[in-house]
């Protein structure tokens, strides 16, 4: 059966994001050769939304954090460097905001309502 989840960013800045990943919002890795991290990724889930008209494509995948606090958690973060894009949102399933790592993405941050 399936054990977990491997997730993947392509990047045009794959050492800076790397890099972000580790320094910025600590997260841990093995180098797998030649300075390739393959990240420990904290628990996760994994959701299925419809698609919309006007809306994000079929056949879009997305990466997403979330937290506990998540007033504290962009605090921490932006100590640490991190540009976010949006101010803290409540988007009904939960509090959201962005923010941006090397390669030109954008990822959300969020913290969820509903019980993990």
């Amino acid at each position: 059966m399936i054990k977990g989840m491997h997730a993947m960013y392509y990047s045009s800045q794959a050492a800076e994001l790397r890099a972000f990943l580790r320094d910025k919002l600590g997260l841990a890795g093995t180098d797998v050769g030649e300075g390739w991290l393959i990240f420990d990724a904290p628990e996760a889930d994994l959701g299925v939304h419809p698609t919309e008209v006007g809306g994000v494509p079929s056949g879009t995948c997305d990466i997403s954090f979330y937290c506990d606090e998540i007033h504290a958690t962009v605090e921490e973060l932006r100590r640490r460097g991190v540009e976010f894009t949006r101010e803290v949102e409540d988007h009904g399933y939960g509090f959201v905001t962005y923010f941006k790592v090397p390669g030109d993405f954008k990822v959300q941050l969020y913290q969820p309502k509903y019980a993990k």
